[in-house]
């Protein structure tokens, strides 16, 4: 991104400890009379995940709209009447263009582009220094000796630190998810799914911090695979069970055709059962069969909305094979237009 850290006034530095060490014994307390999530009804959220968008024109891709027409990114994805960007952050990522950047620092500066072309953003942590999904759950480098109490603490601190950057850079995000498909639980073995309690006070600290920093802004716990309804549950009980806080379970789902009904009928289930909305904030298919892909995400949209579900992100839309080899975009490199599952939106 090659720009310089802005200087910021005292009040944003991390409140105990540098991210590359060890977290210092107690957090500050936590303030009383935290507002309640605005998670109430409102206009269906059509979004996109565009963090590759930085290194990618860094290294000189661009985008033209379906006249092939070259234009600002924002621009082309608002005509398709998206209104908001998911933007995930690393802890201490590497400069590898595709696997790499997405610091706080560069999110902030990301999210900051996107709010001032007049989009909400979604801030995602991932809680490590690269991907965490269903099946990974890696801590930073930096995390990986701390016992449960210090991983608390550098919890409450990387979060609190991670959300005043963002507000230093004038950003409120209409979201804050914690953690990215959770399944399994959080910066394992700590906050591992079989230690329930552990995995639940690092979620809180972070839920606290957000909340802290954002008071009115919407948290999200994120889990993967809603077609296996009882993996979800596993998490959700587990979670609850132990006082876990989240105003909105985000889902994960890729679901293509005839299997779209039955994903979106366990969101209804999930939705009901935990008394949480529902956000589907990942999406995507083949880039090479794009009318099924519209297709499906026409399905899911209307799906979401019959049962009040909040929104449909699509992941890296912009994402081109020769940049990343993800073959789930929404983009025909060939061309640099927009493929036509981004009518789905429409």
């Amino acid at each position: 991104m090659g720009q310089e850290h802005a200087q910021r006034p005292a009040g944003v530095r991390r409140r105990t400890v540098l991210l590359g060490a060890a977290a210092g014994a107690g957090a500050v307390a936590l303030g009383t009379g935290i507002a309640p999530a605005q998670a109430q009804a409102a206009p269906f959220v059509r979004g996109a995940d565009i963090s590759w968008m930085p290194q990618m024109e860094a290294r000189g891709y661009y985008w033209t709209n379906s006249a092939g027409v070259r234009q600002d990114l924002f621009t082309i994805l608002k005509g398709y009447g998206i209104t908001a960007v998911s933007l995930r952050s690393w802890v201490n990522p590497s400069s590898d263009p595709a696997n790499g950047h997405c610091s706080v620092e560069e999110t902030a500066q990301l999210a900051q582009r996107a709010k001032n072309a007049g989009l909400q953003v979604l801030i995602g942590f991932h809680f490590g220094d690269t991907w965490n999904s269903a099946g990974v759950q890696n801590p930073p480098a930096a995390w990986a000796g701390l016992d449960y109490g210090g991983m608390r603490d550098a919890m409450f601190d990387y979060v609190y630190h991670s959300c005043n950057v963002i507000k230093y850079y004038g950003v409120t995000p209409a979201w804050v998810k914690i953690g990215n498909e959770t399944n399994s639980g959080i910066c394992k073995p700590v906050g591992s799914l079989s230690r329930p309690a552990q995995m639940t006070g690092l979620l809180n600290a972070a839920y606290d911090m957000s909340k802290q920093v954002f008071p009115s802004t919407p948290v999200l716990v994120h889990l993967a695979q809603p077609q296996n309804l009882s993996g979800v549950e596993n998490f959700l009980d587990a979670y609850r069970d132990n006082g876990g806080k989240w105003d909105v379970t985000g889902l994960s789902s890729y679901a293509q055709g005839g299997n779209v009904p039955g994903v979106l009928a366990n969101m209804q289930t999930i939705q009901s059962r935990y008394g949480k909305p529902v956000m589907q904030v990942e999406y995507g298919g083949p880039v090479g069969k794009p009318t099924q892909v519209r297709d499906s995400l026409r399905a899911f949209v209307t799906g979401l909305q019959s049962f009040g579900g909040l929104g449909t992100f699509f992941w890296e839309p912009e994402g081109y094979p020769s940049f990343n080899s993800y073959n789930s975009s929404a983009w025909d490199e060939s061309t640099r237009r927009p493929t036509a599952a981004l009518d789905g939106f429409l």
